[in-house]
């Protein structure tokens, strides 16, 4: 314990998870410390504009509006108060014994904690595409990003293909800024997308909404796609070709792709910390274990889409319940969790009918000439080459072939290589593949930063 006795609690993340976790922290007391990467709070899906942007909130975030500006006002409040200590532009790159490394604007310290709450979000779950390395090919969440923080179209004509919510969100965002969206590709046929209707009725406003933003689209949607490959020059993509639902080819132009099957949970922080892990058959990826108020390990909580892929509104809900668990193991007084606990369940049958509804395309059969790796340019052939010469477990394709071992440590390749790794060797899926292992650090840091040892 730190301060003569009062327990330090780190938050990492400042989404509407750990926003909401720091909230209840304080509530009962404590001066939280949250590090987060953007210089102010809100996370991905809540991401402020820099100081000096005067677009207003209904224009960055629609219909989620008030929530943004609720908790952008609960952070700033306790801030303006005294009450957390907020490591802005900072993100942590390794975990041991208890401390933090921080890399911020000054290098690096360290960071003791007696608890530690994790509110790490999610990333973009991208299906390699032949094609999808050259530049101009985005993920949905950098799309939205760029549009939100600097209300910026990354491209003139622009095509987005993959599944989920945030493919039809991002385009209607698109066009109302003024972008000029050529196709709207959805690989989840509309009967696999209906079969999905028995858990998402748990949200029915969502529902709506979604319908509603679909019909403005018109006829860019196509549900039911098989995308064939980006074509691209030296500037990046001149078109798309894929097929439609009947299987007839189509083709059309456009000079940026937008690519994305939902999302995956950033978990690299989890694994470090200690976390046990078990595979998620519904979403495809390995995903931390822990109990329903989010404890995973000896001082360790995992809150929002870090832990499970439930959306913004179900994370702030975790985020409270990680820090009621927090408060609860440390002898102090902590809310009633009840009503939370109902809401919780009630956003999992939802999530359950997104899962449903817009599934993850399977990898085993991309062509040989597929770049699997992006940053290491390690192709499907490779991939199959390693397996057999080493086997049918990632970490060794891994040592052998390279493929996850580039800067982003395989949070785009790793679950596509994990499909093709287990066909390729005959096991019964990409569980028994195994999964890639974190390394520390999990960013890319200049090695200057990593010789301070200056304890926070």
């Amino acid at each position: 314990m730190s301060g003569g006795g009062t327990p330090r609690v780190v938050v990492v993340g400042a989404g509407p998870a750990g926003i909401r976790a720091a909230q209840t922290l304080v509530a009962a007391g404590l001066t939280p410390i949250v590090i987060d990467e953007a210089e102010r709070a809100g996370g991905q899906i809540y991401r402020r504009s820099p100081p000096g942007f005067t677009r207003p909130p209904e224009t960055l975030y629609g219909s989620e509006a008030s929530k943004a500006v609720a908790l952008h006002a609960a952070f700033d409040g306790m801030l303006a108060a005294g009450r957390l200590v907020h490591h802005a532009r900072s993100s942590v790159a390794a975990i041991a014994d208890g401390r933090l490394l921080v890399l911020g604007p000054a290098g690096s310290h360290w960071v003791a904690y007696d608890r530690l709450i994790l509110a790490t979000g999610a990333m973009d779950r991208i299906m390699p595409v032949p094609g999808w390395e050259n530049p101009g090919v985005y993920g949905l969440g950098a799309m939205q990003i760029a549009l939100k923080a600097q209300g910026a179209a990354l491209g003139h004509r622009i095509v987005l293909a993959g599944s989920g919510p945030l493919l039809t969100l991002l385009a209607v965002q698109l066009l109302k800024a003024g972008g000029e969206v050529a196709a709207v590709l959805d690989t989840s046929p509309t009967r696999r997308q209906l079969a999905g209707l028995g858990g998402l009725v748990a949200r029915p406003v969502f529902v709506l909404r979604g319908l509603a933003m679909r019909a403005r689209l018109a006829g860019r949607y196509h549900a039911g796609v098989r995308l064939d490959r980006i074509e691209a020059d030296a500037r990046g993509p001149v078109a798309i070709r894929w097929r439609d639902a009947a299987g007839q080819e189509r083709h059309t132009d456009c000079d940026a792709v937008g690519l994305g099957w939902h999302l995956r949970s950033e978990t690299r922080l989890a694994d470090l910390a200690g976390c046990d892990f078990a595979y998620d058959e519904s979403w495809r990826q390995w995903l931390p274990k822990a109990d329903e108020l989010g404890r995973a390990s000896a001082g360790v909580y995992l809150a929002g889409d870090g832990l499970r892929i439930l959306g913004a509104d179900a994370a702030e809900v975790a985020g409270r319940l990680a820090a009621a668990a927090c408060l609860q193991d440390l002898g102090l007084p902590a809310p009633d969790i009840v009503a939370d606990r109902r809401r919780l369940r009630r956003f999992a049958r939802f999530a359950g009918g997104v899962a449903e509804a817009f599934p993850w395309p399977a990898a085993a059969t991309l062509p040989g000439e597929t770049v699997i790796c992006r940053c290491e340019g390690v192709t499907a052939g490779e991939l199959r080459e390693t397996v057999d010469f080493g086997g049918g477990e990632v970490n060794r394709a891994k040592s052998l072939g390279r493929v996850g071992m580039g800067r982003c440590q395989g949070r785009y390749c790793e679950l596509a290589a994990a499909e093709i790794v287990a066909d390729r060797a005959g096991l019964g899926c990409a569980r028994e593949a195994g999964r890639l292992r974190a390394q520390a650090p999990v960013r890319p840091a200049p090695i200057g930063a990593l010789l301070g040892d200056a304890d926070g």
